[in-house]
């Protein structure tokens, strides 16, 4: 099959396919029957995507002219993490979907829903193939685009059920709950923050390097030409775009109030799309850049240093405000954020560990994306169950939701690092890598590791228990149906298996396995004692979900530790004041000099002069040719003189 025919279907199946729902969007009738469609053009990619995997040459570049004469083409690359993450895209987004058919059925704009679903998909796609930066950047905002349609779907604002927040909670005059509306506001306002200076980098690219193919630019070269500083304002730029789309604190906040979308959609966005596409690129710019071989590159250190530290803290961050939540879909978008959070940790560990820390990050994406889309299914699945968007739900409810239950214990296991599940073996060398940093960055990298993966472990356990152990019994329970939304997360959720079969055979991760043994040189080896660590917080919490001493410190947690309060009421104030400023002063300023006092005056007081000259009077000119002659004179002689 031709290369180019494969990337066509791969890019174009999903949107192509949406169309017709979209032109049948009056009729109920065919809007019942076409998503069907919609499913099977993300089908169409997860082939195509198999077909590149298995067929395609590895680290083949694919290049088609576009903008030749600027030096932009549309240019695809089949290297290990495109190959990879183009599977794990398409086919979390295919199971997503069939799960959709039943989730989103009677919704009451399923043409709006179902073409963002797609668009997305595929904008993720064009990110992950891509290798012109160009061509990156019109996947990256065809992500942001998407996101707004679809955290924003449900735009009426009609049902608190699709609210994020207590109504009635407040932290001083800000009252912490929002609408689906101010949710996709919220998202495409805050990705664009980092979106612009993120273009900016890339043009700056485009300017000094004689090409914008991440696998042919000369990254050594680039830094050494722009210097410490040209280094560092580069690559901050860029990180704007990448934190942002990934929300790192202290652009968390978007996140968190995007979980006012459908299920369907939180599970896409916090699993292999949205969310990891931040991570994702950082990851392939570090593949390429291969920092452990510029370290007499300067300014460079200190980029890969930040990384590190917004990874570790947001890891963190995200674990402790999860810790304290009790809405099941904001619980799981903390861990999310959490996990980004180790994933940009681990790639920026590189510097100092090399390209095993790359590695690690991409597969604990990989372990993540399957694990956390699991969860959101079972999440939307148990809200259509109780008609609540909080924790709920009893043993005699889970035995009721078998199917969920097992699940979830698969995927909280399989996620948090227990011996010998697949996270585990991931983990192990993540604890290596920071270990290493030892020498270089001290001990502080691996203690907050530790203290993250310890608290994960036990929101997660969090999770399980309080919908299906130890939980309030659900006011409204509808057990019956969902056979294509219990397929979903069934699917979703055997790929760990796979993934654990792949850790244990592939080439590329046979030291996760060296890394996660039990016993190294006569002595328990520390990945080992974490492992262990996580799976007792995690009996814990199954035990003590909810520690009543410590309920003024979970509501501190759970309110985010009151970051919504900087984000949505100091920040719009400091905004207000600032644009108040512009507009009282400022603008009236400009107004002044250039409209209504100074220019005009200016001009006004010159054409007076010159009027006040022309008397008609010939000695009145004479006298003043004189004048001029004698002043010329004088600057001669004086400039002769000095």
């Amino acid at each position: 099959m031709n290369e180019w025919l494969v990337f066509l279907l791969l890019f174009l199946a999903p949107v192509v396919s949406s169309i017709p729902i979209v032109l049948a969007y009056k009729s109920k009738e065919w809007t019942e029957k076409l998503p069907y469609l919609s499913v099977f053009g993300i089908f169409v990619s997860v082939v195509m995507s198999l077909y590149v995997f298995f067929v395609l040459p590895e680290n083949q570049q694919y290049t088609y002219a576009w903008i030749p004469e600027f030096g932009i083409n549309i240019v695809l690359i089949t290297d290990y993490l495109s190959r990879y993450m183009g599977v794990i895209t398409a086919v979390i987004a295919f199971f997503i979907a069939v799960y959709g058919l039943d989730y989103m059925k009677g919704d009451y704009r399923p043409s709006w829903y179902w073409f963002f679903f797609n668009l997305f998909t595929a904008s993720m796609l064009v990110v992950v193939y891509s290798d012109n930066l160009f061509l990156l950047f019109v996947g990256w905002e065809g992500l942001g685009a998407a996101s707004w349609g679809l955290i924003g779907h449900w735009f009426r604002d009609d049902d608190n059920i699709t609210y994020v927040g207590k109504e009635g909670r407040k932290v001083g005059p800000l009252e912490l709950s929002w609408p689906p509306s101010f949710g996709g506001w919220r998202a495409i306002s805050t990705i664009r923050f980092g979106d612009v200076p993120m273009f900016l980098a890339v043009a700056a690219i485009w300017v000094l390097s004689p090409t914008l193919n991440i696998s042919e630019i000369e990254w050594g070269t680039l830094f050494e030409t722009i210097g410490a500083a040209g280094t560092i304002i580069l690559f901050l730029c860029l990180l704007m775009g990448l934190f942002t789309k990934s929300a790192q604190v202290p652009f968390s906040e978007w996140l968190m109030t995007a979980m006012t979308g459908p299920t369907t959609v939180s599970a896409l966005l916090h699993s292999a799309t949205m969310v990891a596409a931040g991570a994702f690129v950082f990851i392939k710019l570090t593949w390429y850049i291969e920092p452990w071989t510029l370290h007499g590159v300067h300014g460079l250190e200190y980029i890969y240093l930040l990384v590190l530290f917004i990874g570790l803290l947001s890891g963190l961050y995200g674990a402790l405000a999860g810790s304290g939540m009790l809405e099941r879909k904001v619980l799981l978008a903390a861990s999310t954020m959490s996990s980004i959070g180790l994933m940009f940790a681990s790639a920026a560990a590189s510097f100092w560990a090399g390209h095993l820390a790359v590695l690690v990050a991409f597969w604990y994406m990989a372990v993540h994306a399957f694990a956390k889309a699991s969860l959101f299914l079972v999440s939307g699945h148990l809200i259509h169950a109780t008609h609540s968007r909080f924790l709920s739900g009893g043993l005699e409810f889970g035995k009721k939701m078998m199917t969920p239950f097992i699940v979830t214990i698969v995927a909280t296991t399989f996620l948090v690092g227990i011996p010998p599940l697949t996270a585990y073996w991931v983990k192990s060398a993540m604890d290596e890598v920071m270990e290493h940093l030892f020498h270089e960055v001290g001990f502080l990298p691996l203690i907050l590791l530790v203290l993250t993966s310890v608290v994960y472990s036990g929101i997660m356990a969090k999770f399980l228990t309080l919908n299906f152990i130890k939980g309030e019994k659900p006011h409204h329970e509808h057990t019956e149906g969902g056979g294509l939304m219990k397929l979903g997360y069934a699917l979703m959720v055997s790929v760990l298996f796979l993934l654990l079969y792949l850790i244990f055979t592939s080439e590329e991760t046979h030291e996760f396995v060296a890394a996660g043994a039990l016993v190294k040189h006569g002595t328990i080896t520390l990945s080992f004692t974490v492992g262990i660590l996580a799976f007792l917080a995690y009996i814990f919490a199954l035990y003590k979900p909810q520690i009543s001493a410590l309920t003024k410190l979970g509501t501190f947690f759970s309110d985010r530790m009151y970051l919504p309060f900087v984000n949505d009421y100091i920040m719009p104030k400091i905004g207000f004041f600032v644009s108040h400023l512009v507009q009282d002063y400022g603008n009236r300023g400009i107004d002044g000099l250039f409209n209504t006092m100074v220019v005009p005056g200016l001009f006004g007081g010159i054409s007076r002069g010159i009027r006040s000259i022309q008397t008609g009077y010939l000695s009145r000119y004479v006298n003043i040719v004189l004048g001029l002659v004698m002043f010329i004179l004088i600057i001669a002689v004086v400039g002769a003189w000095l």
